[in-house]
């Protein structure tokens, strides 16, 4: 799948030249494969349904792309929602996405959240005990079709990258099982509630291997067990996996695979997987970041101390993790001419800069590439999750146009608006423009 994508995005790099979405007075686009998001998203209902025939709800981790057009995509495609906010919650709604394929997870919801989504039906997690107490009065309150669970932290360890791991001793995330008396507790919360029906774990995401991923749901497993026998009944029906898949940025080959993940679950905790749980799974990232694609042309270059810098209009703003946090989060670059057509060209140490005014906006340093010139084309691959969609706005930098493209046996690409690029209007208005005397009455 990996040579198909990569035949695509480079006739949807000339396309988008060809067809003016690329151009001098919009040199920075964002462009969605919809062919491999759809893919994706098989790849992910297949793997499971290889290893289990219990009903599973695969809710994509709307954080990862809050765009409403690749929700409903996404919907099409069998999956639902997992929404962290009203925001997202309301991203997910105006894509039509049925509270029966919804869920929602936060660590600070709000009483009136916590009602709303009691009202609509949607699956709730709770994340602590002090939200089971606020639970318990809204449901003896009023009746309610929502499922409801709580978020326990196996405390398995972290992956690579620490802020992404939520498994940890000390994470924010969920009733920690192996501090003193928590697990006590757990069970003590699930005996005392009827009504609580789900668990929910998540180890973490980049960074963090397969093998502690399986093992966090190995302990929720573990835990719905003890509960279930000491309730005498099957009261935890549904265990809700999270998400997780760890993304390779270093080329286009997509591994790990979801069928990896659900074999791994199969030998880890055959049990979970034996038909007797729902379960619930929460990607984000692995089902979005492999088919985006930011492509930007490069305004200038210059040489600072020998080294060839190209400056484009693709940095900070859209790349935030990458500009900020290189190491962890480093992403690849290629080279297209002015039209669009992959540039060849002997191999030269280079900088790709953003356009922040501050010296870190760096897209890749000391990176061998065709040496840029201006004009030229340069792309960000597996940008689909967490860059684009989540727009930071340094220098008021506008956002850019979302499209998604379709390419045709001919090889003919066909682009759908997903987002339109923000106006200078839009970013006064969203600075206060309408109250710009204020502040001097």
């Amino acid at each position: 799948m990996g040579r198909m994508a990569s035949y695509r995005r480079d006739l949807a790099v000339r396309a988008s030249v060809d067809q003016g979405l690329l151009s001098p007075a919009e040199p920075v686009v964002a462009l969605l494969d919809t062919t491999g998001i759809r893919a994706s998203a098989a790849a992910l209902t297949s793997a499971f349904a290889a290893v289990t025939d219990t009903r599973v709800l695969h809710a994509f981790a709307v954080k990862a792309a809050p765009l409403v057009p690749v929700l409903r995509l996404l919907h099409d495609a069998g999956l639902g929602v997992e929404v962290a906010s009203p925001g997202e919650l309301a991203l997910a709604r105006a894509a039509g996405i049925p509270p029966t394929h919804t869920v929602l997870d936060s660590p600070a919801k709000t009483p009136a959240e916590l009602r709303q989504a009691l009202v609509l039906g949607i699956a709730v997690n709770a994340d602590n005990l002090q939200e089971l107490d606020r639970l318990d009065a809204l449901v003896a309150s009023a009746p309610t079709a929502s499922p409801l669970g709580l978020r326990v932290n196996p405390q398995v360890g972290a992956g690579s990258i620490g802020a992404l791991s939520t498994a940890t001793a000390t994470s924010k995330f969920g009733v920690a099982l192996r501090d003193e008396g928590a697990r006590a507790a757990v069970v003590q919360a699930y005996l005392d509630r009827p009504w609580l029906t789900r668990l929910h774990t998540h180890t973490g995401s980049q960074g963090v291997p397969l093998a502690l991923m399986a093992e966090g749901v190995g302990e929720a497993y573990a835990l719905a067990e003890e509960i279930n026998h000491k309730a005498g009944r099957q009261q935890i029906d549904t265990v809700d996996i999270g998400g997780g898949l760890p993304v390779n940025f270093t080329s286009d080959e997509e591994t790990p695979t979801y069928a990896e993940y659900a074999r791994l679950l199969a030998d880890t905790a055959p049990g979970l997987l034996d038909g007797r749980y729902r379960l619930v799974t929460e990607f984000g990232r692995s089902l979005l970041a492999k088919h985006g694609t930011v492509l930007a042309r490069v305004e200038y270059t210059k040489t600072s101390g020998g080294r060839p810098i190209a400056v484009t209009h693709a940095g900070v703003q859209l790349a935030t993790r990458t500009v900020y946090a290189p190491d962890s989060w480093p992403l690849r670059i290629l080279a297209y001419d002015a039209e669009g057509r992959p540039r060849a060209g002997e191999l030269t140490v280079q900088d790709v800069a953003g356009p922040a005014c501050f010296a870190g906006d760096l897209l890749a340093t000391g990176r061998e590439l065709p040496l840029l010139h201006p004009g030229d084309v340069v792309a960000v691959p597996d940008t689909g999750a967490y860059c684009f969609a989540h727009h930071y706005a340094y220098n008021s930098l506008p956002r850019p146009a979302v499209h998604g493209f379709t390419v045709a046996d001919d090889g003919a690409v066909t682009f759908s608006t997903v987002r339109k690029a923000q106006t200078l209007d839009e970013i006064v208005a969203e600075a206060g423009g309408a109250h710009a005397n204020a502040l001097v009455r």
